[in-house]
C-alpha cells in the first residue's frame, strides 16, 4: 500500500519511517557484571542464593523450621505459600534403642516416683483411731478376712513386768501388739457343722528371744463359767457362751485370757474341710506313720513315709478312734503333724523362697480358707519371723489335768478334762509370760474339779519340734480297733 492507499476504516494512514535497530552489544565475560555465572558443568542457583558454607563443612545444618502445627512431609519436602513444592536434602536421624530405652526408663521411674508419694501422703482416715493414715498403709493394715469381727482389747490387763523389760523396749517387728515382745495369736480348728472347735491352739511368738510357744487346749477341758452347755467344755464356748459377748470369737478370747493369762493379739479360724484345700495348695505334708491309720473303713492311711493328701491330713488330725487316751491321744497326734507342717514350710522357704511362701498365703486368702483379723502386713512379718525358727526353738504344751467327771444341772454326768490349777501356772509362767509379772492362783478363774489329783501325767508333756521329729503315735487300745482288721 503507497501513500495515497486509504486503509480498511477508511482513513488514510499516515506514513511513519521505520524503527532503527536495536544495537548489539558484544558481550565480555571478563566483565564483572558476569563473571559470577557459574560454569556449564556446575549447578545453577538463583539470583539471591547463597553459596554454599564450604569452609564450615563439620558444622551441622539445622533442620529447617516448621510451624508449630505443621507436620513432616512425608516427601521430603515443603510447600510454599502459591502451593509449589519443593524438594530439600537433609540427613534423617537414625533410630536409636538406647535413646528410647533411656526415655522410656525416665517416664516409669516418674510415674513410680509419683505413685510413691501418692501412696505415702496421709490423706486418708483410719477408722481405728480417726487419725490420718497413707494409702500404703492403708493396704498393709487392711484385715479383709476379719469375717469373725474385730478384737476389743481396750480392757485387758496385761501386767508388764518392768524388771523384765525397759518401758520402751521394741522388738522391731512392728506389730500391734498387747506386750512388746511378744505376738499371741488363738487358733480355732470347727468340726463339719462349725458349731463346736475340734482344735484349740494359742499359738505365741515370742520375738523378743526368737521363739514360739503352742499351748494345746484340751477340747473338753471343763471351764463351767463360760458356757451354758450342759458339759461346759471349753469347745463349746464359741457357739454357747455369753450371749451378752459379740462377736462370737471374742467369747474364746475372754476365757483365754482370763483363765490362762495370755493377752491375744489376733485370731484365725478354719473347718475342717478347709485344712483339705490348704495342704493340697502346698503340695502335701510329709510325714512318717509307724502303723496305719483307718479314719473309716474306706478311708485309710498307709504305714511308712508318705505325703498326706489334704483328706489324708483331716483323718490324721481328727482320728481319736483307736487312742488309749482318746482325744488325748489325738492332741499328741496333731503335735506330729504341727511339727510335719513346720517342717514343709522350712523347705518351701529354702528350696522356693519366701516369695513362694508368700503367694500360698496369699491364694489361702484368696480362696477364703481362714478367717483372721490379722493385716496383709502382718501375716508377712509373722511368716518372716516363723521361717528364720528352727525346730529346736519351737514348743508345744498341753493345759495340765486330768479326766474327771462334770456331773451337770440337766442331771447327766459328762466325761471332762479338769484342770490342775498350779501345774499350769507354773507353765504359764515359765512359757507364756516372759514380759509380764508372774501370774498367781488370784489372776486366774480356773475352777479344779479335782483338788486331790489321781495323776499327774498331762502335767509335763512340753516337746520341741526337733524331739517330735522322732515321736512315736499315741498308744492304741487293742480293744478299739475294728472288728473286721486284721493285723
Amino acid at each position: 500500500m503507497d501513500n495515497n492507499e486509504v486503509n480498511l476504516n477508511g482513513a488514510e494512514e499516515e506514513k511513519r519511517p521505520p524503527k532503527p535497530l536495536r544495537k548489539l552489544v558484544k558481550v565480555n565475560r571478563q566483565n564483572d557484571t558476569f563473571q559470577n555465572y557459574p560454569p556449564a558443568n556446575e549447578k545453577y542457583r538463583g539470583r539471591y542464593e547463597a553459596a554454599p558454607q564450604e569452609s564450615l563443612p563439620q558444622q551441622e545444618t539445622k533442620a529447617p523450621y516448621k510451624g508449630r502445627y505443621e507436620a513432616d512431609s512425608s516427601n521430603n519436602g515443603y510447600i510454599d505459600d502459591n502451593g509449589f513444592e519443593y524438594e530439600e536434602e537433609y540427613t534423617r536421624k537414625s533410630f536409636s534403642f538406647k535413646d528410647l530405652l533411656i526415655k522410656t526408663l525416665a517416664i516409669v521411674s516418674s510415674i513410680a516416683v509419683i505413685a510413691v508419694l501418692i501412696f505415702n501422703l496421709p490423706i486418708f482416715v483410719d477408722k481405728k483411731d480417726g487419725g490420718n493414715i497413707s494409702l500404703m498403709n492403708l493396704i498393709k493394715t487392711a484385715q479383709p478376712m476379719a469375717k469373725e469381727g474385730i478384737l476389743n482389747k481396750e480392757n485387758v490387763d496385761v501386767k508388764i513386768d518392768t524388771e523384765k523389760v525397759e518401758e520402751d523396749y521394741n522388738d522391731g517387728l512392728d506389730l500391734p501388739q498387747l506386750v512388746e515382745g511378744q505376738y499371741s495369736i488363738l487358733f480355732l480348728g470347727f468340726d463339719e457343722d462349725e458349731f463346736n472347735s475340734d482344735v484349740m491352739w494359742v499359738v505365741q511368738f515370742d520375738i523378743g528371744h526368737g521363739e514360739m510357744n503352742i499351748l494345746q487346749i484340751p477340747r473338753d477341758c471343763c471351764l463351767p463359767d463360760y458356757t451354758t452347755s450342759a458339759s461346759r467344755k471349753f469347745n463349746s464356748i464359741y457357739s454357747m457362751g455369753d450371749p451378752d459377748v459379740n462377736p462370737p470369737i471374742q467369747r474364746v478370747v475372754n476365757a483365754v485370757q482370763e483363765n490362762f493369762g495370755i493377752p491375744i493379739d489376733a485370731y484365725i479360724t478354719t473347718a475342717c474341710f478347709d485344712i483339705v484345700r490348704m495342704v493340697d495348695i502346698v503340695g502335701g505334708i510329709p510325714i512318717h506313720l509307724d502303723n496305719e491309720i483307718i479314719y473309716e473303713a474306706d478311708k485309710i492311711i498307709p504305714p511308712g513315709d508318705i505325703t498326706l493328701t489334704g483328706e489324708q491330713a483331716e483323718w490324721f488330725i481328727r482320728f481319736r478312734a483307736e487312742w488309749l487316751q482318746g482325744d488325748i491321744g489325738r492332741m499328741q497326734n496333731q503335735r506330729r503333724f504341727m511339727a510335719a507342717t513346720m517342717m514343709k514350710l522350712f523347705d518351701i522357704v529354702e528350696n522356693e523362697g519366701k516369695l513362694k511362701l508368700y503367694s500360698y498365703i496369699k491364694q489361702i486368702k484368696d480362696e477364703d480358707l481362714i478367717y483372721t483379723d490379722l493385716s496383709i502386713g502382718d501375716m508377712s512379718k509373722i511368716a518372716d519371723f516363723a521361717s528364720g525358727l528352727t525346730m529346736d526353738n519351737v514348743r508345744v504344751n498341753m493345759v495340765p489335768g486330768e479326766d474327771a467327771t462334770f456331773y451337770s444341772e440337766d442331771g447327766n454326768e459328762y466325761s471332762v478334762f479338769s484342770v490342775h490349777k498350779q501345774e499350769t501356772i507354773t507353765l504359764l509362767n515359765n512359757y507364756y509370760r516372759p514380759y509380764q509379772t508372774a501370774m498367781t492362783p488370784y489372776d486366774t478363774s480356773i475352777v479344779e474339779l479335782i483338788l486331790d489329783h489321781k495323776y499327774d501325767v498331762y502335767d509335763d508333756t512340753g516337746m520341741n519340734f526337733e524331739e517330735l521329729e522322732e515321736a512315736t503315735e499315741p498308744l492304741r487300745d487293742p480293744n478299739k480297733k475294728p472288728s473286721w482288721k486284721v493285723d
